[in-house]
């Protein structure tokens, strides 16, 4: 009989393994893809090119890609690998970073793979919700918005969640700056244009990403303390939001130039990701 630490120690070997880090890896790649469809459709956005229909957000971008030919089996290859990327950074989550000497640097690091697993699940659940539907809501659901804003303490709650997000866009703008994304990646093999390449892209478009969220963040707070269940709330509302200021097309347009820099930088980071 298999005692609880031999269950443990199989279940960490697992999650860990050579083939759920291989899928992981093209789980990073279709990561990389999503924010390049997103930047696609906000240059779009930006240039009056898209309908007053277009989803400038993950859920357009993945109809986007089902829309093409092979789509759906595509999804489902995005499906299969942004799943066990999201298991993969629940093993490092648990079981990783014991090696790292400064005890709160393991501590962020886990609470990144925290962060990254809960991303990667949700955008798979989006991608497979795509795959079998053809559609899914863009956003956050005003209804479910609305029940809680009509709840005791609901706009506090919401705020709470939207000052949550104001936090974590501050953190990716943090993380691209200072060039800690760098520590996941093993660039000793690279050569000098290669890694003077990734390091560029994620120094773009990890800030990029943190304007983008920092801007849904907003509206969710501005949703709480105006009790506006029917507010527009998501990603492609941030977006939306950009253009709509002054010089509005013009700062959409470098967002997305932003965007894609990170989906470019997914690609090294599916190359070069540390085991």
């Amino acid at each position: 009989m298999h005692t609880a630490a031999e269950a443990e120690d199989a279940t960490r070997r697992a999650a860990r393994s050579s083939p759920v880090r291989l899928l992981g890896r093209i789980g990073i790649i279709a990561y990389g893809l999503v924010h390049l469809l997103i930047a696609f459709l906000a240059v779009k956005v930006a240039t009056g090119e898209a309908g007053s229909g277009a989803k400038t957000d993950k859920s357009g971008a993945l109809q986007a890609l089902a829309s093409q030919p092979g789509g759906p089996f595509i999804l489902w290859a995005v499906v299969v690998g942004l799943s066990s990327l999201a298991l993969w950074q629940v093993a490092e989550a648990v079981w990783g970073y014991r090696g790292t000497r400064s005890r709160t640097t393991r501590i962020r690091k886990r609470l990144t793979s925290v962060g990254e697993a809960v991303v990667f699940g949700v955008l798979a659940y989006t991608a497979g919700k795509v795959a079998t539907s053809g559609h899914s809501s863009s956003g956050v659901d005003t209804t479910v918005t609305a029940q809680v804003l009509a709840l005791p303490y609901g706009p506090l709650l919401v705020g709470t969640v939207g000052a949550a997000v104001v936090v974590i866009a501050v953190f990716l703008v943090h993380r691209g700056l200072t060039r800690r994304f760098t520590e996941d990646l093993d660039l000793s093999g690279t050569g000098p244009v290669a890694r003077k390449a990734a390091v560029r892209l994620g120094q773009i478009g990890y800030p990029a990403l943190g304007v983008a969220y920092g801007t849904l963040g907003g509206l969710v707070i501005v949703a709480a303390v105006t009790h506006d269940p029917a507010k527009p709330l998501g990603l492609d509302a941030a977006l939306q939001t950009l253009a709509g200021q002054p010089y509005g097309r013009v700062l959409l347009g470098l967002v997305a130039a932003g965007l894609a820099c990170f989906g470019t930088y997914c690609l090294y980071d599916a190359r070069y990701r540390r085991d």
